[in-house]
């Protein structure tokens, strides 16, 4: 089926109350296997960050005490702190344009990787797309936990035409926010290059720049192709906390799926609630710094901000 994207502003700001706990508490570390539930009773921003050390190394073992949050150079108190594989939405978005159709077996291979790498509680979903963008899995099973069920949603070979890729990016944006897991991921696997979209780039910037969702993407680029675009996969990862990865060759975009998938498993969950002063509309940059006693030099890989509307959004519930 042809999917239209119906536009929903992502949620960018969470209300929180932690489950035995009193709003007047601050939560510390929340174990792995314990349950809480996001209401609207304190709005919250919620950033999920990945920390890597010199050697491009996950650091795993990190407290709250080693983080600091900056929104405007700022700093901010944190109010939420996690860090365990909790279920995570994934959305696919895979390039099935003229453009890919010899670099389509790899993009296949690429995504059963995933899959096969991926927690047996995510859901994920495929989006496909050349001119037209399309929903992988049938219309009654919207996601699916299920890697067979998701190697069949992405279609055999390259279906050829056009490239709708802010169309495909804008659609996944919001069919996302149907579930109900607060870590959110999209993979996008494509040249960058886009030549049949009714959204603009700026405009799918934006929209992804303030959602709570990570943009990763791999970007599989042929010789003497005029319509890529690196610059795009890089831009929309990094506003996004993301990665980007762009392989010398087709046939390591799958063990860049395994990377992604490291990467998604390992991420750290923070929050704090914003000051309300400010003029809405006003972009407020985000920086997240680590450090140890050890020294040890550390990265943290977060979305870089935010834009509040003049009506935060907030979300009725949100399970994890």
């Amino acid at each position: 089926m042809t999917f239209s994207v119906q536009k929903r502003f992502p949620v960018i700001i969470l209300g929180l109350t932690l489950l035995g706990a009193s709003e007047a508490e601050t939560p510390a570390s929340v174990p792995g296997d314990q349950q809480f539930r996001f209401s609207t009773s304190v709005q919250m921003v919620v950033l999920q960050t990945t920390v890597l050390n010199s050697k491009g190394a996950f650091a795993k073992n990190l407290r709250q005490r080693n983080f600091t949050v900056f929104e405007d150079t700022r700093q901010q108190a944190i109010t939420l702190f996690s860090h365990n594989d909790s279920p995570v939405a994934i959305g696919l978005i895979i390039d099935n344009s003229g453009s890919m159709r010899r670099k389509h077996s790899a993009v296949l291979a690429a995504a059963k990787a995933f899959a096969r790498n991926s927690n047996p509680k995510d859901q994920l979903f495929i989006v496909n797309f050349n001119d037209k963008v399309t929903l992988g899995l049938a219309g009654s099973q919207p996601f699916s936990a299920n890697s067979r069920d998701l190697e069949r949603a992405i279609p055999p070979t390259a279906g050829g035409g056009k490239t709708a890729l802010y169309d495909a990016l804008e659609a996944a944006l919001d069919h996302i926010h149907e579930l109900k897991q607060d870590k959110k991921a999209l993979i996008l696997i494509s040249d960058g290059g886009d030549n049949a979209s009714s959204h603009t780039l700026e405009q799918v910037i934006s929209d992804a720049t303030n959602s709570d969702v990570v943009v990763y993407t791999i970007g599989l680029f042929g010789k003497d192709e005029d319509e890529t675009n690196p610059a795009f996969m890089k831009r929309i990862s990094s506003v996004t906390g993301g990665e980007a990865f762009l392989p010398s060759r087709p046939g390591q975009a799958a063990s860049n799926c395994k990377r992604i998938a490291q990467m998604i498993r390992t991420e750290y969950t923070l929050g704090y609630s914003p000051n309300s002063d400010g003029p809405a509309g006003t972009f407020r940059a985000i920086k997240v710094s680590v450090a140890t006693k050890s020294k040890e030099q550390l990265v943290a890989r977060t979305r870089l901000g935010y834009t509040p509307s003049a009506t935060l959004a907030t979300a009725d519930h949100l399970d994890k």
